[in-house]
């Protein structure tokens, strides 16, 4: 069972300042480039799927319900890929906002409580704007 001494490095000295340095900024920055580059990827891909598909439709000479069936998949499968792109795309913005807070100093403070986000949570969820404290109180 392992168990944190009370004197152990935890997020408590880190409640008590009211912004992350500029050295622990950067490297929240390095980790939300990197995942904004790899967002924009996979929404080019989404993108480039979704036009394929729109590019070549399909077959009007085939006939039958064989035809209807293919082209309900195919509807389900374009409305599944455009959600999955429209996701894709807030999730591009939510990152590219949180490097504008970065810049601006405010990136890590809750927008809820004020108080500093733990670094766990924003390695996990690098654009958020609240504490698990606050997320957690709008559930109520």
């Amino acid at each position: 069972m392992a168990h944190r001494p009370a004197n152990s490095t935890s997020a408590a000295p880190v409640d008590n300042r009211s912004r992350y340095s500029d050295e622990e900024l950067k490297e929240f920055e390095e980790l939300i480039n990197a995942k904004l580059d790899k967002a924009k990827s996979e929404y080019k891909i989404l993108k480039d799927t979704l036009n394929r598909n729109n590019d070549e439709g399909t077959d009007a000479t085939s006939g039958g319900n064989t035809k209807v069936l293919e082209d309900g998949a195919e509807t389900a499968e374009k409305e599944n890929m455009s959600q999955l792109a429209a996701r894709q795309q807030k999730y591009i913005t939510n990152l590219e906002n949180a490097l504008v807070r970065i810049k601006n100093g405010t990136y890590g403070i809750c927008s809820v409580t004020g108080k500093l986000i733990s670094k766990e949570r924003l390695k996990a969820v690098p654009h958020t704007t609240q504490s698990i404290e606050a997320k957690m109180q709008q559930q109520d």
